[in-house]
């Protein structure tokens, strides 16, 4: 199967059935989208796909084909980094990073459908990804700064 990855198309000889998750990080060696929970309730496995944020634990392989696949990893770069990871790093979000990477997928994704979101859908929408450092109030003040951000 055909699959797009950070713009760029890898030819794979992968199941059908597996999860878009280990085939990011077992086969490609793309390590942003980590393993949590495995059931999709965590949100550390945050991809896009076709720009719309999902858990790659719960999206086989087959079902991603035709679809561009964005992970951390494409976000940004360090040269011209998304304003959502400038955000980050401005407001400290990370404390110990495991949740990040997905953390910062759903928040792009929440400013890409609504560009000025308030507390409450900025909690809603992050409502499905959890931090087990408690770093909530942080991650809402990064995606408040970057929603007023002329990138963003």
């Amino acid at each position: 199967m055909r699959l797009t990855v950070n713009s760029r198309q890898h030819d794979l000889d992968v199941e059908d059935e597996m999860p878009l998750l280990w085939v990011l990080r077992d086969v490609l060696g793309i390590h942003g989208p980590k393993y949590g929970c495995g059931i999709g309730q965590c949100g550390a496995c945050t991809v896009h796909l076709d720009g719309v944020a999902v858990r790659s634990c719960q999206i086989a392989a087959a079902d991603a084909v035709g679809a561009a696949i964005t992970t951390i990893e494409g976000l940004g770069t360090p040269e011209a980094p998304h304003p959502v990871q400038t955000a980050w790093i401005v407001e400290q979000v990370a404390q110990c990073g495991y949740c990040q990477s997905g953390q910062i997928m759903q928040a792009a994704s929440l400013l890409a459908e609504v560009p000025n979101p308030t507390d409450a859908e900025i909690d809603d929408a992050m409502s499905g990804n959890l931090c087990r450092c408690a770093t909530y109030p942080r991650i809402r003040a990064a995606i408040r700064r970057a929603s007023q951000s002329e990138d963003s």
